[in-house]
């Protein structure tokens, strides 16, 4: 079955979103900081740690809309347990789009996909139009479903409409600042992914991609890969160059999450007060303009005390919005809404439209609430990625107080970041700890990160470097929004990423870019 994730929006966080804006994706030597090794081809599938190596692909034609003509399709099988390499096999869908100059083709580029819960299945076609003719010539472009999605073997928490609302999948607190029904969801949602999922669900982690990861690599006959991450996929990215680093080619990773084992997911949730705080003066700055046709006040700092105040005014007298999941436009939803929009200077128009239908009472944009086939899919991964991966605290109490503590000090948030998730009853205990990143391994990392990125924001990117010690060089862009390279137009950090892909020069040190 194939699920149009396109039409859910979805962002790098631990639980996965689709916006409500109707505007609004064994060990070689190693390497020196400019020379990574060349991703040569091999004969046969280079069998690995993961087991025995996996069969060569049967390429086919992709099916769906607006795809490139050469993208081709097709599936492979891996464990359901690792600890069986020969027992149980699921199935993982891979695509790829063919060096479009062959005489140029130096390996495979793979297209990790953040989330978790997002897919880069399409990504050949869709991600591989925007890269410079010089990469798509160097490389294959490669994409995949991971593990419980789409057409990969799927999973599902079997969810009621309700709870598939982002607003109620993320835990904002109540108006007041309560949290007991976010525990209450988070209880049935727990309940229902482990009543649902089965054992593929159960087998979803950060170090199974890896390990899934390597076995597409192994299919592919690649004795080395490439890839590019972007948010959560700079995780996965990192735990695999962690677990496999002599498979590593050029491996870029955009939008960093912190890889501390202490803050892996819950860690990366909370990220987000801050992330949102850095990246909110750009909208206001943007929202006050005195040439833009959506302008919303006379000078940036009024921008603040307007969303706030209308924030409130929408917890204390929602106004309904048919056709949207919830069916009204309330505090939480603007929140939200201001959330997804940071996320791209695109979406700002969009955002501000919003905030003037909810401010005058004029009619409210149609709503773009995605179908809950794609939400059902993606939620089951991502909460199963997260709550796989490590254990969450379950003090009901300690997490009134830290909403507490956040909703004064980071209100834009209002202390959802910080709140109880359907981690914290989750059954099932970690099959294994986090893979802690060092600096053991190739220095082939190259890390590009906006200053001020509302999902992932740079507080966490430096803890990713940190981690990664002499193995990365850290590019920062002066820019706002989630992902940088061919996403902002900065034409520094692209062609710092470009000469990495295409030529292997990495930058001999950290660098940064300045605003364009």
């Amino acid at each position: 079955m194939r699920i149009d994730r396109r039409k859910a929006a979805l962002v790098s966080t631990p639980v996965l979103a689709a916006s409500l804006l109707a505007t609004i994706v064994a060990t070689a030597p190693a390497a020196g900081a400019n020379d990574t090794a060349h991703g040569t081809r091999t004969g046969a599938a280079h069998a690995t740690g993961t087991g025995a190596a996996s069969a060569a692909p049967d390429w086919k034609p992709c099916t769906g809309d607006d795809l490139d003509p050469r993208q081709e399709c097709a599936t492979i099988s891996v464990p359901l347990d690792y600890a069986k390499p020969r027992g149980e096999q699921i199935t993982l869908a891979i695509s790829r789009v063919r060096s479009e100059r062959p005489q140029a083709r130096r390996g495979t580029l793979l297209l990790i996909p953040g989330g978790p819960g997002g897919s880069s299945i399409d990504g050949p076609s869709t991600t591989g139009k925007k890269l410079p003719q010089s990469v798509r010539d160097a490389y294959d472009i490669v994409g995949f479903d991971p593990r419980g999605m789409g057409g990969s073997t799927p999973v599902t928490c079997g969810l009621g409409h309700d709870d598939l609302a982002l607003v109620n999948l993320r835990p904002w607190p109540d108006a007041d600042g309560g949290i007991e029904r976010n525990a209450t969801t988070g209880r049935r949602l727990a309940e229902a992914c482990a009543r649902n999922g089965g054992p593929v669900l159960r087998s979803i982690s950060t170090a199974n991609e890896a390990r899934d990861i390597d076995r597409i690599r192994q299919a592919l006959g690649e004795r080395k890969l490439s890839a590019w991450g972007e948010s959560y996929g700079t995780y996965a990215g990192a735990v695999y160059a962690q677990m496999f680093p002599g498979r590593t080619d050029r491996w870029v990773l955009d939008s960093n999450d912190d890889p501390d084992p202490k803050r892996v997911a819950r860690g990366w949730l909370a990220n987000k007060a801050t992330g949102v705080e850095d990246a909110f003066p750009d909208f206001a700055a943007w929202a006050a303009a005195p040439d833009n046709p959506h302008r919303l006040a006379d000078s940036a700092a009024e921008v603040r005390p307007l969303f706030l105040k209308l924030a409130a005014r929408l917890d204390r007298e929602p106004i309904p919005w048919p056709g949207a999941n919830p069916a009204e436009l309330n505090g939480n939803v603007l929140r939200q809404s201001l959330m997804e929009a940071l996320d791209s200077k695109t979406h700002f128009p969009a955002l501000a439209q919003l905030i003037r239908a909810a401010r005058d009472g004029s009619p409210l944009p149609a709503p773009n609430t995605p179908p809950d086939e794609a939400m059902q899919n993606t939620t089951a991964v991502s909460v199963a990625t997260i709550c796989n991966d490590v254990s969450w605290p379950t003090s009901i109490p300690g997490y009134q107080r830290a909403v507490a503590e956040s909703r004064k000090s980071h209100p834009l948030t209002a202390g959802m970041p910080v709140n109880v998730s359907p981690c914290s009853f989750w059954p099932y205990a970690p099959k294994e700890k986090p893979v802690r990143i060092t600096p053991d391994g190739p220095s082939n990392v190259l890390m590009i990160q906006n200053r001020r990125d509302p999902s992932t924001p740079l507080a966490g990117a430096l803890r990713m470097r940190e981690a990664f010690g002499g193995r990365a060089r850290m590019v920062t862009v002066d820019a706002v929004g989630h992902g940088v390279y061919r996403a902002n137009g900065n034409a520094c950090g692209d062609a710092t990423v470009t000469d990495f892909l295409v030529h292997g020069k990495r930058p001999a040190r950290d660098m940064a870019c300045p605003a364009e």
